[in-house]
């Protein structure tokens, strides 16, 4: 009996959806946006010699095949086809602040020895995907950066979950 429920499946059902803390805090400024989400570890990495450059960058869970392009779909000059470029050692390594080594492994299902850095533990090839709906992601989470300050509900935001007070 998981979450109160005979099934264990109650937060299903919820309208509030648990949200897991970061496992160690992270900076921003290199990787702005990770997800899991699609099957794939993904997210936008700056650019380490253009302030005005993002890169999309991810990899499938199962094959780990990766890839990583401008947010306009220019490769990164940085991948071969078996060797991951800065940028995608960024995310991994983000990804492990945020989510813990264990759960991005599990996602990606790869094995993790303890201890192991993550991104070695990847075997996966350079197959193109396109960044489009990542970066449209990132840039509607970037919007609420500029939503006023305000008491009143935000309707788009609904979703998030709250937090009891008192």
């Amino acid at each position: 009996m998981i979450d109160g429920s005979p099934d264990g499946v109650a937060w299903e059902r919820a309208s509030l959806v648990r949200v897991a803390p970061p496992v160690r805090p992270r900076k921003l400024a290199k990787v702005p946006f990770l997800e899991l989400a699609d099957g794939r570890l993904q997210g936008v990495v700056s650019s380490g010699s253009d302030i005005e450059r993002v890169y999309v960058s991810s990899f499938a869970a199962g094959t780990h095949a990766f890839t990583c392009s401008t947010n306009n779909n220019r490769p990164c000059g940085g991948v071969s086809a078996q060797h991951a470029c800065k940028h995608l050692q960024l995310l991994v390594a983000e990804a492990t602040l945020q989510y813990g080594t264990q759960r991005v492994a599990r996602y990606l299902r790869v094995e993790a020895p303890e201890g192991a850095e993550l991104i070695t533990c990847l075997r996966g090839h350079h197959e193109p995907a396109p960044a489009a709906a990542v970066f449209s992601r990132f840039l509607r989470h970037l919007a609420y950066l500029e939503v006023p300050d305000s008491t009143a509900p935000v309707p788009e935001l609904a979703w998030f979950p709250a937090t009891a007070v008192g």
